[in-house]
Order: structure tokens, then C-alpha cells, then sequence
């Protein structure tokens, strides 16, 4: 007996309260913009500049007890994460701590320096500084824009790619729900405060990408059968697309979540921000390709024209679970 999370046919009106659906989204973007201009993001080290020491010690790494040590010194924001690599040698354990760039200075000076290691020292005697580096104003601007470009043309290559592919109308419908998805995880980011760096980047890429995937299936059947009921409504036609694609579209849904909750409660505090944007983007993303996607598409209708051949069928594999 398969699995199925959802009857294998089902019947669900989508459009019933389509209206309901898009307030919903069109609010909860509102606030999501309100917050990111009243509130801003918590950004981390990479966009706000600071001072990274790799340390080098013969003990294992213990980064609880590196906080620990380090915490009365109140440097602010600190991140350590302990750096493994087959080429270190037994007896060498090596660690990075980040130091925030502290008010009105660019970077860490020596004197913090010396403290960090007098202080992990005093649980390791082992321990010595490797390296330094340092992270300015500058070059956190320059990455601020260049992630800020990054998202922006991934949606203006999403835009470009539907158009060819489907139709314009087809192309906006999914723009908007990308647009809908990065800026519901801009907007709880900046809501709740949680750390806002690089890797939240690369997890907003993804979720373009995931939630692209998701739209273009559900838009592949909706063409398929634009031409299968030619007589139907557009909104019967996205209603039956979207019901037939339903059990695949739940099916990927559980289980990205199940592996990236599971990374969640056990892949500690380096990956949970990037976990957490990952978990919110894939149930936006999934929401997305129903209730916006499409809803923008009925809205703006689809002109039928059937006197060219159909060179490109549709996805016969949509409804099969994932």
C-alpha cells in the first residue's frame, strides 16, 4: 500500500475566497516591509564588518566552553565554529571566532586580540592565534549589493525563462509569488531578529529556485489542460491542474521539511539560520504556487490560441508523489 499524504483524486475549489487568499499575502507583505523599514535586519558579521581569529589548539574544541571563556570580555556579537579538515593533524584543533565590528572602529585592534586568546587559555593552555583577518565597512557594502543583485536577478531570470517557456501571463504569476516568498523571509527575519548573513542569501536563492519548481509544475499541467477542456472555464481548468498535481506538490513538501527539521533540532547553531529560512521558504513557497501564482494568473486570464501545435506537452508525471 503507498503513501499518500492526500486522496489520490480530489476536488478542492482553490478559488473559492481567491480574493481572501491574495489580502492575506498582500497584508502579511505589508507588514513584512514595515518591519524591515522600522525594525531593519540584524545583520551579521559578513554585512556589518569585523575581525575573524583562527585559533590552533592540541585539546578538542569545545565551543560551549570558547563562549563561555570569552563572553565577560563583552565584545558584542561573537560567532565560533570549530574548522575540521582531513589535512590538520591529530593534535590540531582548530577553531574561528568573529568578533562584530565594535562602534567606531573597523575592526578588532590587538589589544582584543590578546584577550580572546589570554581567555581561551585559561581552558586550553594550548591554544594560540593561526590567523587574522579582518572584514571593513567596504567590503561588507560591496556584499550587501552584490547579494541584493543576486536575488534580483535570479527573479529577473525566473521572469525571462516562464515568458519563453509559458506565456507573460504565466511569467508575472510566478514572479509575483517569488517576490511573495523573498519578501515574507526578508520580513520575518526582521520581525523576529535573527541573524541576517551570507548563508541567508544562498537559502533565499534556493527557495526561488524551490518554489520556481513547484509553479512550474503546477503551470505545466494548467497548459496541458488548457488544451485537453477546451470549453472549460480558466478557473475550472486551474482548479482541476492544481487538484492533480496536489498529492506531489504535499508529498515534496513533507518530506524537504522532515530533513531540514531534522537539521534543525540537530545541526546546531552554524546552519540553523539558514535552516530556518530554508523551512519558512519551502511552506511560503508551496502556499505560493497555489494561492498566488495561479490567482494572479486567473486574474489576468490567458488568451487560448489553438491553431498552433502543441510542441510542448505537458508534465505527464506531475501527479505522481515524490
Amino acid at each position: 500500500m503507498r503513501l499518500r499524504l492526500v486522496p489520490k483524486e480530489t476536488s478542492f475549489d482553490f478559488f473559492n475566497r481567491s480574493r481572501l487568499w491574495l489580502g492575506i499575502s498582500a497584508f502579511l507583505m505589508g507588514l513584512a516591509f514595515v518591519s524591515f523599514f522600522l525594525q531593519g535586519l540584524n545583520y551579521g558579521i559578513d554585512f556589518r564588518g569585523g575581525t575573524t581569529i583562527r585559533t590552533v589548539a592540541e585539546q578538542p574544541i569545545d565551543v560551549g566552553a570558547y563562549r563561555d571563556a570569552i563572553s565577560p570580555l563583552n565584545l558584542g556579537d561573537v560567532s565560533i565554529v570549530e574548522i575540521q579538515d582531513p589535512q590538520f593533524a591529530a593534535n590540531e584543533n582548530v577553531a574561528s571566532v568573529t568578533i562584530g565590528a565594535q562602534e567606531g572602529e573597523e575592526a578588532a585592534d590587538s589589544t582584543v586580540v590578546q584577550d580572546v586568546i589570554a581567555a581561551l587559555q585559561t581552558i586550553d593552555p594550548t591554544a594560540r592565534v593561526q590567523a587574522v583577518e579582518s572584514i571593513g565597512p567596504a567590503i561588507s557594502a560591496e556584499l550587501v549589493r552584490t547579494a541584493a543583485i543576486a536575488v534580483l536577478l535570479a527573479i529577473f531570470a525566473v521572469l525571462v525563462y516562464i515568458w519563453l517557456r509559458f506565456e507573460w501571463q504565466f511569467a508575472l504569476g510566478a514572479v509575483a509569488a517569488l517576490v511573495h516568498d523573498v519578501v515574507l523571509t526578508i520580513g520575518i527575519f526582521s520581525e523576529l531578529q535573527i541573524q541576517f548573513d551570507l548563508p541567508i542569501i544562498a537559502a533565499l536563492l534556493t527557495i526561488v529556485g524551490y518554489s520556481l519548481n513547484d509553479t512550474v509544475v503546477v503551470f505545466d499541467r494548467v497548459r496541458e489542460n488548457l488544451r485537453k477542456y477546451k470549453k472549460k472555464e480558466l478557473k475550472d481548468v486551474l482548479n482541476i491542474s492544481i487538484n492533480e498535481t496536489l498529492s506531489r506538490t504535499v508529498m515534496t513538501s513533507v518530506t524537504t521539511l522532515l530533513a531540514l527539521i531534522s537539521l534543525y533540532v540537530l545541526g546546531g547553531d552554524v546552519i540553523r539560520g539558514f535552516v530556518f529560512a530554508m523551512i519558512w521558504g519551502v511552506i511560503v513557497g508551496t502556499y505560493s504556487s497555489v494561492f498566488v501564482a495561479s490567482a494572479i494568473l486567473l486574474a489576468l486570464g490567458v488568451k487560448r490560441d489553438w491553431s498552433k501545435p502543441d510542441n510542448n506537452a505537458g508534465n505527464q508525471f506531475a501527479n505522481v508523489d515524490a
